[in-house]
């Protein structure tokens, strides 16, 4: 695996590829708030050696800077992430989103279907529906949070992010890795326009135009996920064409962390249709 930055259109994008150029399917890789590229480190451990991986960091996640203007939409990100594939000459690819980087994943495949051979959606953002319980009080501090010590407001999204994950000691590594970049005066920046993107995800635009698409498609859901329920999954899987849908036992939101390789053998069988 190697890692690197890319400039896409006057900001840094980070990422990391692992497998060999130009080897099998390329696969992108899209994590959800308030993690980054660190969500699916098991995940590409698992995954099978003749597939190409591209994971990034979202803009105002992980290594990459925040996004111009503060947008932290799914539209903003799908840009920056076509223009990424754009970057590494990859001219299509199967798309797993989880969470919000599955909004991003839908926005992406309505903006650009041929650049998307594949979809998988993993308790993903969906019908703009926010997600309940999770940064429920930082979302609701508005202006208040950009007053906020950034470590004290990183710490009230940790608190609440942990019951996403069912092993809560990994919950910290990740979360304490992760929400690192949050807790300088621009990472605060960066989150508070996370958390707002939270409450007025534009997925209700991407949803509902999901039935356009003529592409193999996945919806994998977590059965305890507290946050975004598995009606919501339901509903997803209906309005995609050609849906398999798989719910995993013992997984709560973060299922890339929870259970990386039943995730992975769920996904099999979507990569080779």
């Amino acid at each position: 695996m190697r890692g690197e930055f890319v400039d896409i259109g006057g900001q840094r994008l980070y990422y990391y590829a692992a497998g060999t150029r130009g080897s099998g399917l390329a696969v992108v890789l899209l994590h959800g708030f308030p993690l980054s590229s660190r969500l699916w480190h098991l995940v590409v451990r698992d995954f099978p050696p003749e597939h190409r991986l591209v994971v990034c960091d979202l803009p105002g996640y992980g290594r990459s800077d925040l996004p111009h203007a503060g947008a932290a939409n799914c539209a903003a990100h799908a840009a920056a992430v076509l223009a990424l594939l754009d970057d590494l000459r990859i001219e299509s690819a199967a798309f797993v989103g989880h969470g919000l980087g599955g909004g991003v994943a839908q926005a992406l495949a309505v903006m650009a279907p041929e650049r998307v051979s594949h979809l998988a959606l993993v308790s993903s953002a969906a019908f703009g529906q926010p997600p309940r319980r999770l940064a429920r009080l930082p979302r609701r501090m508005g202006a208040l949070a950009l007053r906020t010590p950034p470590s004290l407001l990183a710490g009230l999204v940790h608190g609440s992010a942990r019951l996403g994950f069912a092993n809560a000691d990994r919950s910290r590594l990740t979360l304490d890795g992760c929400l690192q970049a949050f807790t300088t005066p621009a990472g605060r920046e960066a989150l508070v326009a996370h958390l707002h993107a939270l409450d007025h995800c534009d997925t209700a635009e991407w949803s509902p135009r999901l039935g356009e698409l003529d592409v193999p498609s996945a919806v994998i859901w977590g059965r305890e996920d507290p946050y975004l329920p598995v009606a919501l999954g339901e509903r997803l899987a209906t309005e995609l064409r050609h849906a398999e849908f798989t719910v995993i036992d013992g997984a709560r939101h973060y299922v890339p962390e929870d259970s990386p390789e039943q995730l992975v053998r769920a996904l099999e069988p979507l990569l080779r249709r």
